[in-house]
């Protein structure tokens, strides 16, 4: 490899164009970013700026959300699509369609293997099984991947297949 490439990540390898990636202020992120992507992306982060912590014993209730400030980190991204509504979205979706991801619940993962393969099954019936309102089919049919609704059946024959195959 020369000097100023990088390898080709899983993320990036996986991406037919260059992408807008939006995050909130959370620092990790930049160094992740930078290993997956490099500079072929266009990036910024949506710093969410919170008001007075709230007074009593309210547990579990956050400050309220005074404004946002958005920040270019990387590229060009457009300052209209900078947005973290589309991931909060998903991770909404996601604890309410898995009890898994919600503390205090009897459905909690305590162990890391067992969590893992919960979520890949998850995004599995997520994106190949279940028909969403907006789209009107599954967003593995809306992106192209497959041109057919699944079932459950042809989730297990993936499994199958994959155990198979190691």
């Amino acid at each position: 490899m020369q000097s100023g490439q990088r390898k080709k990540t899983t993320v990036d390898s996986r991406l037919a164009n260059r992408v807008q990636l939006t995050s909130d202020g959370h620092k990790a992120y930049l160094e992740e970013v930078e290993g997956a992507f490099g500079s072929d992306i266009d990036y910024a982060m949506l710093v969410k700026v919170y008001g007075p912590e709230p007074e009593g014993q309210r547990r579990y209730t956050p400050a309220d959300c005074i404004g946002a400030v958005k920040h270019r980190v990387e590229g060009n991204p457009d300052p209209n699509h900078v947005s973290t509504s589309f991931s909060e979205r998903q991770n909404l979706s996601m604890r309410m369609g898995n009890r898994r991801m919600t503390r205090l619940t009897n459905a909690f993962s305590k162990k890391a293997a067992n969590h893992t393969h919960m979520m890949a099954i998850y995004f599995m019936h997520y994106n190949f099984v279940r028909i969403h309102q907006t789209l009107k089919i599954t967003p593995a049919m809306a992106a192209g991947v497959t041109p057919t609704l699944w079932v459950m059946s042809d989730m297990v024959k993936v499994l199958v297949d994959w155990e198979d195959a190691n």
